[in-house]
């Protein structure tokens, strides 16, 4: 019963997200989600996403994002093994440019 009332918590919360029209509302509700330290890291896995699929290595992200090799490795394997999210976004992305 918990584990679907947190699905349907997670399901609410992304269908808010995509009520959001531009960056600046982005920001808005971001800012009043997450701890600033939440939302830089959510940013810093991002940023580290982006250079892995640039094919960057290890010591250039470290360097670059301050992350750790373990945070580092986390968002390979979800870039190798997880469902296509950071591929959706970065070529949509590249899709706008």
């Amino acid at each position: 019963m918990n584990n679907n009332r947190n699905n349907m918590e997670k399901q609410h919360l992304y269908e808010a997200i995509l009520k959001l029209k531009t960056v600046e509302e982005c920001e808005k509700f971001f800012d009043d989600l997450c701890t600033i330290r939440e939302l830089n890291s959510i940013a810093q896995r991002f940023q580290v996403a982006k250079l892995l699929s640039e094919g960057n290595v290890y010591n250039k992200i470290v360097e670059n994002t301050g992350a750790s090799t373990a945070t580092i490795s986390r968002v390979n394997r979800s870039l190798i093994g997880g469902k296509g999210g950071y591929s959706i976004v970065f070529e949509r992305m590249e899709e706008d440019k």
